[in-house]
C-alpha cells in the first residue's frame, strides 16, 4: 500500500520564547528526545505542532484580517485543506517521522494575539495538530507530507 501525501511544508517557524515572537526557518532539526532544536521547550508528545494552510485561511477570512500564519504559533504550515485525519497516526515529513497525537486547542493568547482569534480557530481543527517527533532528522520548507500506512 502506498503511502498516502497530505500536502507539502509551506513554512516553518520556531518559538523563540514562551509567548515571544516566533522566527520563520528554511529548515529546522528535529530530535526524538523533544522537539525541533531552537523552539521552546515543550512536552515530547507535544514536541511539533501542524497548520493546515486552508484552515489557517478560513480563519483569518472568518476575522477579515490578514494575518502572520505563525500568529497561531504553530511550527509547519502545511498545503493542506485539513490535518484533523492524521490524529493517532503516524506521518512523515523530510527526515522526521511524527506520531500525531490530539488537536491543539486554541488557547486565551490568541485573543492576546488578535480578539476573536480563539474562537476563529476552535472549529474543524482549525487550530491544527500536535505531535511526538520519533527519530532524529530535517525538516525543511518544499519536503512532502506523507500519512504513513
Amino acid at each position: 500500500m502506498e503511502d498516502k501525501v497530505i500536502g507539502k511544508v509551506l513554512k516553518i517557524a520556531l518559538r523563540t520564547r514562551p509567548k515571544g515572537p516566533m522566527q520563520e526557518v528554511l529548515e529546522a532539526t528535529g530530535s526524538e528526545n523533544g522537539g525541533l532544536t531552537g523552539d521552546v521547550n515543550s512536552r515530547p508528545d507535544r514536541g511539533i505542532t501542524f497548520l493546515a494552510s486552508k484552515q489557517w485561511a478560513e480563519a483569518t477570512r472568518e476575522l477579515e484580517k490578514e494575518l502572520p500564519w505563525h500568529t497561531r504559533r504553530a511550527n509547519v504550515l502545511v498545503d493542506a485543506a485539513d490535518l484533523g485525519e492524521l490524529i493517532g497516526r503516524t506521518i512523515s515529513v523530510g527526515d522526521v517521522r511524527v506520531k500525531i497525537n490530539a488537536e491543539t486547542k486554541p488557547c486565551s493568547l490568541m485573543d492576546r494575539l488578535e480578539p476573536g482569534l480563539k474562537a476563529a480557530l476552535t472549529p474543524d481543527c482549525r487550530a491544527g495538530v500536535y505531535g511526538r517527533i520519533l527519530n532524529n532528522g530535517q525538516i525543511r520548507i518544499g519536503d512532502v507530507v506523507t500519512l504513513q500506512t
